[in-house]
């Protein structure tokens, strides 16, 4: 071009036309065109142009066939709706003044093809099989594209395997299969129907576990496009956009260290704005309730095109939603409204449920390049415990109660859905239904929550005036000197009541704190003091802690007969503590009287507010319960809302050790009459730990953590390794505490003092 038309240009764009201008208003008001996509989508505009993209669009783009969103192409509006061509108006204007409310065409519809079924064996990958740090997912559907992409695989410079799936078309896919295995001796290539487009190809490998133990996962798939014009050029942007040719490693290294985001896709796929709804709402709402996520029609924010690379934490939701191929609609060339199309959409709200978002390729070099103001990093805790229930043997007493061999199991594996979306049962996955009295278990929970970054369990004591129940797990660990368990005792000193909630019904044992009871306390727990594996958190003194102090007679007297008791036993100054339920009970107790308080979610957290079901509202879950149920139903993110509220937090003694939990529901123990903690899964505990990092933790007592608990399973509260959710709950914390993934990272260790 030369100066002299550069100039016209230019000013061509600064000197609209009449209805040029009436034009841009229309195009403004309508909030239909999408600035982000489309700098994105034609990188090689003039960046000054850029400045102002839709006046660009109007005088330049939509005669060159370019989008002004993804899903209106100006040539395919024309040729669908050849009324509008003769009128001769721009069609996106058009599009806007009529056919949107008229539900026009506004893009080339797919054509289905008929293709041949394949069969395969069930996919089996062994978790512990040796893996790249990267994972790399193509799905071919046109088998035409298969050098182009792998031209990129070759180049790129990062440690990665490779999964190709291919749309099954008999004997061409089976020659393809043989090319790829050649080419890349190490890929793991799957022929599958075509059904799902690519995202059952997909969610068959999150599924089979083929994508556990990645620090991320890269989703691309053969966009031809051939509706476009520009085709080839915009499958080029997408895919170089999350694999450029230079720079790969810095981009990817920023997309792990930046918490915010949980996809990272090409400049101008991250899509908000309701409109990109379609039919789509009713099968994601379907969708995410599968995870308790509840959503609305005002919110939508998602990584568009289905080419990006995502967080593990995505991968394990997407595989808790255990979506199979039945699921999935067959292919009728549909362009809206299937599972496929919902579960993009799905995607956005995956990665808020964890309070992260969506980058683009230029916010992510701005960041590997450090520009932009950038976040102090959040604190991590100094020392983690979490609860632990030994009550997973059978007892005698348990016999006489509940029925012969009863355990923590019965009522677990018996919970039942009460409502559409309510996750039960919880039931365990790599440790089984375990006996505590193979104390072995007990490493191996050790080597998990170390792994994780919980520093210790806190195990309820279970001693009722010298007699004792459930203590069989910790007395046969102290026969195991090589087991590096470390732990510390809670005095669970309620009385234990046939309804199990600890406030009422028959009495079954009864806490009598007859004269004297403190002395027989201590020295009960001189043994387990003495063994090494009692934790000294402060480095100096062993930790004790008593579940409701307010249930003793006398609690000052009390604490000051058992420290004294301690001291004399030779084990000197005990850091004593105790849980923080704000229930007043017959005796109160001073905030200074222990070392430190333990904040025991969901306990003071509950308030109207919260109140899904059984409150004085009513039913406000939007669906139907059990006929039967007369319990209480709660929002698990206004727990969270509540955990950090100024009011709240300022209630709580000032050497309080703040809390969280990774779900609250005890439908196992309650039946009818539970209460459930709606909403809760991992990436909801992932942003509740965040947002104590964020605000509380170095306000916390010595900068602790305390989490409720570590194997509460007829509670819900449960941070082991399950079949919903499998170890997402440790990866987040590993993530939250440590900075690291469990999964990859099994030499992790926590200094104890």
């Amino acid at each position: 071009m030369t100066p002299l038309a550069r100039v016209k240009r230019l000013s061509r764009f600064f000197l609209m036309t009449p209805k040029e201008r009436s034009y841009l208003k229309a195009a403004r008001r309508s909030g239909l065109f999408d600035p982000v996509y489309y700098r994105g989508a034609y990188p090689s505009i003039n960046g000054l142009y850029l400045k102002d993209p839709l006046r660009h669009y109007i005088l330049f783009g939509e005669a060159r066939g370019y989008r002004p969103n993804p899903d209106f192409s100006p040539r395919s509006y024309l040729r669908y709706n050849p009324d509008v061509a003769e009128l001769g108006m721009p069609p996106f204007l058009h599009y806007i003044q009529a056919g949107h409310t008229e539900q026009r065409v506004t893009k080339d519809l797919p054509q289905s093809e008929e293709l041949p079924e394949v069969k395969r064996k069930v996919l089996r990958f062994d978790p512990d099989r040796p893996k790249a740090r990267f994972a790399v997912v193509a799905h071919i559907y046109y088998p035409d594209l298969w050098t182009e992409f792998a031209e990129t695989f070759e180049r790129l410079g990062i440690d990665y395997d490779l999964y190709v799936t291919l749309t099954y078309r008999g004997e061409e896919t089976d020659e393809l299969a043989e090319e790829i295995c050649e080419r890349f001796p190490k890929a793991f290539v799957l022929p599958v129907n075509n059904r799902g487009r690519d995202i059952l190809p997909f969610m068959t490998l999150v599924n089979a576990g083929a994508l556990d133990g990645y620090e991320a996962v890269c989703k691309l798939h053969t966009k031809k496009s051939p509706h476009r014009d520009d085709g080839d050029h915009w499958r080029r942007h997408l895919i170089n956009g999350i694999l450029p040719e230079s720079n790969l490693d810095a981009l990817l290294d920023a997309f792990l260290r930046d918490e915010q985001s949980a996809f990272w896709v090409a400049d101008g796929q991250h899509y908000t704005g309701v409109e990109w709804w379609g039919s789509n709402f009713d099968v994601t709402s379907y969708l995410l309730r599968r995870l308790e996520i509840e959503i609305s029609r005002d919110v939508l924010s998602f990584p568009a095109g289905s080419i990006y690379w995502m967080k593990p934490l995505i991968v394990g939701m997407l595989k808790a939603m255990k979506l199979d191929e039945a699921l999935f609609d067959e292919e009728t060339a549909q362009v809206d409204g299937t599972l496929a199309h919902a579960l993009e959409r799905a995607m956005g709200f995956l990665a808020m449920a964890a309070g992260q978002g969506v980058a683009q390729t230029t916010q992510l070099s701005d960041k590997a390049k450090g520009r932009g103001k950038a976040r102090a990093p959040l604190p991590r805790p100094a020392y983690t415990s979490a609860f632990y229930l030994p009550q997973f043997h059978p007892v005698p007493e348990n016999d006489s109660w509940w029925g012969k061999g009863f355990t923590e199991w019965r009522g677990t594996v018996t919970a039942s859905s009460l409502f559409a979306g309510h996750t039960q049962p919880l039931l365990p996955s790599d440790l089984g239904f375990y006996d505590l009295r193979v104390t072995e278990v007990m490493g191996q929970q050790a080597d998990m929550a170390r792994a994780a970054g919980i520093d210790a369990f806190c195990v309820y004591h279970y001693w009722f005036d010298g007699r004792r129940i459930l203590e069989q797990p910790l007395d046969k660990l102290l026969e195991r000197p090589e087991i590096d368990f470390p732990f510390y005792l809670c005095w669970a000193n309620e009385s234990w009541r046939r309804n199990w909630d600890g406030l009422s019904g028959e009495v079954l044992l009864d806490q009598t704190y007859a004269d004297g009871f403190e002395d027989k306390l201590v020295a009960d727990s001189l043994r387990y003091m003495r063994d090494p594996r009692y934790v000294r958190p402060d480095g100096r003194r062993p930790r004790f802690m008593i579940y409701r102090p307010e249930d003793m007679p006398d609690p000052a007297s009390s604490v000051a007969r058992m420290r004294s008791a301690w001291a004399r036993a030779g084990i000197g100054d005990v850091e004593l503590g105790a849980v923080c339920f704000h229930i007043d009970g017959e005796n109160p107790v001073e905030d200074d009287l222990f070392d430190f308080w333990v904040e025991m979610p969901p306990h003071g957290m509950v308030g109207e507010p919260a109140y899904l079901f059984g409150g004085p509202l009513g039913n406000l879950l939007g669906r139907e319960v059990h006929g039967g149920f007369k319990g209480l139903v709660y929002d698990y993110n206004k727990v969270i809302e509540r955990s950090v509220e100024r009011d709240y937090v300022d209630s709580l003694p000032g050497n309080t050790i703040c809390g969280a939990m990774p779900s609250w529901d005890n439908t196992a123990r309650r039946g009818l009459n539970a209460h459930i903690a709606y909403g809760a899964n991992p990436a909801r505990f992932r942003h509740w730990l965040h947002r104590l990092r964020e605000s509380r933790l170095k306000k916390s007592y010595r900068q602790e953590l305390f989490l409720n608990a570590w194997n509460e399973w007829a509670e819900k509260a449960v941070l082991e390794p399950s079949e919903n959710f499998g170890n997402m709950y440790l990866s987040v914390l590993g993530d939250e505490l440590l900075g690291v993934q469990p999964a990859k990272d099994e030499e992790v260790s926590r200094q104890r003092a």
